[in-house]
Parts: C-alpha cells; sequence; structure tokens
C-alpha cells in the first residue's frame, strides 16, 4: 500500500484510512519502532488495560456462589 507523505503545518506525516485503524485497533497513540531499514508502525497498547474492570467482575461473581 502506498501512502503519500503530506504536509502538516512545518512537519509533515501520513494519513492512515479508517479502514487500516479499526483494522489493527489503533485508538489515539501509536508505537513507531525504528528498525536498521525500515520503521514499524504498531497500536500502543496499556499494560494491564482492562484488569481492574477484570478483577471487578471476577470479584461480584464470587460473592453470587
Amino acid at each position: 500500500m502506498r501512502i503519500p507523505i503530506i504536509q502538516i503545518g512545518n512537519s509533515k506525516g501520513i494519513r492512515l484510512s479508517t479502514t487500516v485503524l479499526e483494522k489493527y485497533e489503533i485508538k489515539e497513540n501509536i508505537e513507531l519502532v525504528m528498525k536498521r531499514d525500515h520503521i514499524e508502525l504498531q497500536p500502543l497498547t496499556t499494560p494491564r488495560e482492562g484488569w481492574e474492570e477484570a478483577f471487578m467482575e471476577e470479584d461480584r461473581r464470587g460473592k453470587k456462589d
């Protein structure tokens, strides 16, 4: 897939389609990983994201038994 480099103020950037963002579950931020001969864009995930809700749900289930 070819994506043009576009002018964004005094910087340059790329524009990703909604389809790509949804497919890779990219929400607000991405991680840019610099390799020797290329870069990788990866969805930025928060470690332990959703754990608090999962623990609360498990606690509720345990109290019902």
